[in-house]
């Protein structure tokens, strides 16, 4: 899966993963009106008004980038019927040729962790038969209960060729409460990357390994030496957008031949219609605008790397 990822980049030009987090704000009232004309103001509505919303996005961007990321806490909080859509959602982005990251930042140990990964990456056996769960393609990993809570991952991931994303440096900014504390003079963010980069050996497509690393679009000091740490790991690089990152912070968490790395967007391209830049859409075009606000990315990617060429 690793190597799809890097193939879509390369095709598209585009390290842009989608951050497919909708909240009802993001809706347009055409879209919730609709589906709670059907199924009222109900989790059922909900559901259906985000799935038709996610849709929209996903047909308006496709053919522009690699992969998507759908957040599952978003879907979570309608419950069941969240999760429904949060399916519909994965199963349609892998229809048209999507990476399917699910962000669900798991952690645990033992039987519970092996549950997780089996659940989202890997296939539970039902009787005589085996069925594939949420089966997204990659999954991102909270690596705090150590090798306990990876290693089931990672078993799942070399059975099922599919990926992880381990937290190493998040971009939210009280990740140094914990991720900057000095461990035998070191930030404990760097000991994670080198247990990262160890994983990894023990997972390698043909040029990158399957198990990545999430570090925030806002270190980007941070990010040049977590690229130096883990050379064969794929960097998914939050923050960018709505959170300050700009193209010129993404450089450091390229290699030189410029993959390695893949930048999440995520309100900042499904929201974009409430934008000013992208306010002339209106909401009944807010795919259009979501569509121009991916290609600005992309622009914006690709110029700050061919300034370091």
């Amino acid at each position: 899966m690793i190597q799809k990822l890097i193939s879509g980049i390369v095709r598209t030009g585009a390290p842009i993963v989608v951050g497919l987090d909708p909240m009802l704000s993001y809706i347009p009232e055409h879209i919730t009106k609709e589906a709670f004309a059907t199924y009222g103001e109900t989790l059922r509505g909900a559901g259906e008004a985000i799935w038709q919303f996610n849709k929209g996005i996903v047909d308006a961007v496709c053919d522009l980038v690699p992969a998507v990321k759908p957040q599952i806490a978003m879907y979570e909080q309608f419950g069941i019927e969240g999760l429904i859509a949060y399916e519909r959602t994965v199963r349609y982005c892998k229809e048209k040729g999507l990476v399917v990251i699910g962000d669900i930042k798991r952690g645990d140990i033992g039987s519970t962790s092996e549950a997780y990964a089996v659940g989202h990456l890997g296939k539970v056996k039902v009787g005589a038969k085996e069925y594939a769960g949420f089966d997204e393609d990659f999954a991102t990993v909270n690596p705090y209960l150590g090798s306990d809570g990876v290693m089931p991952f990672i078993r799942v991931c070399q059975e099922e060729h599919k990926g992880i994303f381990i937290l190493v440096k998040t971009s939210n900014p009280s990740s140094g409460e914990f991720q900057d504390r000095k461990v035998d003079g070191r930030p404990l963010y760097e000991l994670v990357g080198e247990q990262v980069a160890r994983w990894g050996c023990e997972c390698m497509g043909d040029t990158y390994s399957y198990v990545g690393a999430v570090v925030g679009a806002t270190y980007p000091e941070v990010g040049k030496t977590l690229r130096r740490i883990m050379p064969k790991s794929m960097i998914l690089v939050p923050g960018y957008g709505a959170q300050g990152g700009k193209g010129a912070d993404l450089v450091p968490f390229f290699n030189r031949d410029g993959l390695g790395a893949i930048v999440n967007s995520s309100r900042g391209i499904i929201a974009a219609y409430k934008q000013e830049k992208y306010a002339s859409f209106g909401s009944e075009n807010y795919a259009d605008a979501s569509r121009a606000a991916v290609l600005d990315m992309k622009e914006d990617i690709a110029s700050a790397l061919a300034m370091r060429m």
